[in-house]
């Protein structure tokens, strides 16, 4: 085995391992696909930026945050950063907030794992982790 296939093999488990990278935001109501979020690390937060949507007949192509307050309102939905502050503990990532751009509020989040690092547990919530909402992201790459 050559030592780039080496390097790749390693790069490729290590993503698995993280939820950083691409990935696809499914509504939890509709099941159908909403945009691309690019989740990064920075001094060990994650942080996370929508890169596209994917909008219904009837929305606009090109989303605003109009019910955002703060430097967010009435910003470009692409480019958003909806994800914050999110650090490991243990097979999680806690103790950060995420931005619901549809209705412009903040909660605090956590993230999980799964399926081999193929999907990305999503949870929003107010207070308590079962006063909230899931979603599950699928890795794009």
């Amino acid at each position: 085995m050559s030592l780039t296939a080496v390097l790749a093999s390693v790069n490729a488990r290590a993503d698995r391992t993280s939820p950083t990278g691409l990935w696809k935001n499914m509504d939890d109501v509709s099941g159908k696909p909403r945009a691309l979020i690019r989740i990064t690390e920075s001094g060990g937060m994650l942080l996370g930026r929508i890169e596209k949507v994917f909008p219904g007949p009837q929305e606009d192509p090109n989303p605003r945050c109009t019910k955002c307050e703060g430097t967010n309102k009435d910003a470009p939905v692409v480019g958003l950063e909806i994800l914050s502050g999110l650090s490991r503990e243990g097979g999680e990532y806690v103790g950060g907030q995420i931005l619901d751009p549809d209705n412009g509020k903040v909660y605090r989040s956590k993230l999980r794992l799964s399926d081999n690092g193929k999907k990305l547990d999503v949870r929003g919530y107010i207070g308590v982790p079962m006063l909230g909402r899931s979603q599950t992201w699928l890795r794009q790459e």
